[in-house]
């Protein structure tokens, strides 16, 4: 047993070593340091409208539906990777994390400090390699707050994240998850 574990330590992590230069979160460097500026004053920030955060977006590149309400102090990593369908709600201190592409579909709620996270590391890799997937929000589906999405994950259609629990799979359409790692507690049924 000892020589398992000590064949695994053999390797430790080594950050010297991290390279991802493959990786182009798109836009030049003055695109995105225009970006974090505008971010930071307008739509990362305490600043009320959501009609001038929507246009911002749409300036940088983001596909904002109609309808759409930002609440404050969202962060949108790179506007370029995200599109939002019609009548969708971001709430408060929302943290979209997309450095790959994040689709959410019409009718969505992202309710308050919900975290999308679209990237992480390769922790059996000595050089802590990043990796990097889309997430999609189907039509309808609804993370609760403080709530965290993977990457690669697809939230099917009026599935339920709920409040404070972490998808690291799939959650399947109208059913309600719960937990860490999120795990189906019953189906979402909608009254009227």
């Amino acid at each position: 047993m000892d020589r398992i574990f000590g064949a695994m330590k053999a390797s430790k992590t080594d950050l010297s070593a991290f390279n991802n230069s493959w990786y182009n979160p798109g836009g030049n460097a003055l695109t995105r340091g225009c970006w974090y500026w505008l971010s930071s004053v307008f739509v990362n920030s305490r600043f009320p409208f959501s009609g001038f955060k929507k246009f911002a977006l749409r300036l940088f590149g983001a596909k904002i539906g109609k309808g759409v309400v930002i609440k404050p102090n969202v962060n949108v990593k790179y506007p370029w990777n995200l599109v939002v369908g019609d009548y969708s709600w971001i709430g408060e201190n929302v943290w979209i994390d997309n450095l790959d592409k994040v689709n959410i579909g019409a009718n969505c709620c992202i309710s308050q400090g919900a975290f999308l996270l679209t990237g992480n590391h390769d922790y059996s890799k000595p050089e802590f390699d990043l990796i990097i997937k889309p997430i999609v929000l189907e039509e309808g589906a609804w993370i609760g707050a403080k709530s965290v999405v993977c990457p690669g994950i697809i939230v099917k259609s009026h599935a339920v994240l709920s409040v404070g629990s972490i998808a690291t799979s799939n959650l399947e359409e109208w059913s309600i998850y719960q937990g860490n790692p999120a795990l189906k507690v019953r189906d979402r049924v909608m009254k009227g």
